[in-house]
């Protein structure tokens, strides 16, 4: 059974200014991580303890087609892709490509922060489609990781992340086909069988691989947000939960909603109509006690 270290998940949207103002009014602390090599893209980013943080990605022109994960750029589509930590990205690339998986890369990747200096980084993408879609696509930085993510502390973070948020604890991907997705994992990742139910809160049958952070939601029915979604998007993650060490702490800093049970834990989740004023922003995102 292979582990998996999340490196960041991936949040999308139309405009990148009222997204990231409206995390910082949910109580999240946001960094401007400027802009991609491709010319098109501007990240700002959310740095959990752990390192792994939520990515918010956007065109530097609104109305701008992206490059990568265009359809939700455009649609404020929110999740997006995840990705990934690997120390032998090559190895990993070529290992993949021996199961008989689609893989596209190794190819670099950079952006230029604000104060000019320039992060770089090599990726390798799975499976077909969009990086991240279904399987995560996999990153190995080109020298110090510090560069492409700072570290975490009180001055830099503030306390709603230094000390509260200790990382992506869970990756739900929304599927079309729930036994399909969950054979790929278990070729690529060799993970154990699955523990399978209905759940209400996404409309879904849901199946979780115990001891990863992966969860994989199949709508029960044609009329429901996750069916739609999956519809404008295909496979793609529709929510992410955070870790963190103390879920009543995380309420009091954070604009969460009241906490429920989830996957047998206890989940808060983010009240989106903080995360984006405009009401456009179709984004999930929870808050459980790390396990």
């Amino acid at each position: 059974m292979r582990s998996l270290r999340i490196d960041h998940v991936a949040i999308a949207g139309s405009e990148l200014s009222p997204i990231q103002r409206g995390f910082e009014a949910a109580g999240l602390s946001v960094h401007y991580g400027g802009a991609h090599a491709n010319g098109v893209t501007h990240m700002a980013m959310c740095v959990c303890d752990d390192g792994s943080y939520v990515e918010l990605i956007a065109p530097l022109v609104p109305g701008q087609r992206a490059p990568v994960w265009p359809e939700q750029i455009a649609r404020d589509g929110g999740p997006c892709g995840w990705a990934v930590r690997t120390d032998d990205l090559a190895g990993e690339a070529a290992r993949v490509a021996g199961l008989g998986v689609p893989v596209v890369g190794p190819h670099h990747n950079a952006r230029r922060r604000a104060d000019g200096v320039v992060a770089e980084w090599e990726v390798a993408s799975f499976g077909g489609g969009q990086p991240g879609a279904l399987l995560p696509f996999a990153i190995q930085d080109d020298g110090a990781r510090e560069y492409r993510v700072p570290g975490v502390s009180p001055d830099a973070a503030g306390i709603a992340i230094c000390g509260l948020l200790t990382g992506v604890s869970l990756v739900v991907l929304g599927v079309t086909d729930l036994d399909a997705a969950a054979a790929l994992f278990r070729r690529v990742y060799d993970w154990p069988a699955l523990d399978v139910h209905d759940d209400d809160l996404f409309g879904a049958r849901i199946a979780q691989f115990s001891g990863t952070p992966v969860v994989l939601a199949a709508p029960r029915s044609a009329d429901g947000w996750l069916a739609a979604r999956n519809d404008r998007f295909g496979d793609s993650p529709c929510a992410y939960v955070l870790g963190t060490v103390d879920l009543e702490s995380a309420s009091r800093h954070l604009s969460l909603t009241s906490p429920t049970r989830w996957l047998n834990r206890r989940v808060a989740w983010m009240d989106h109509h903080v995360l984006d004023a405009r009401q456009k922003l179709d984004a999930r995102l929870g808050v459980t006690v790390a396990i």
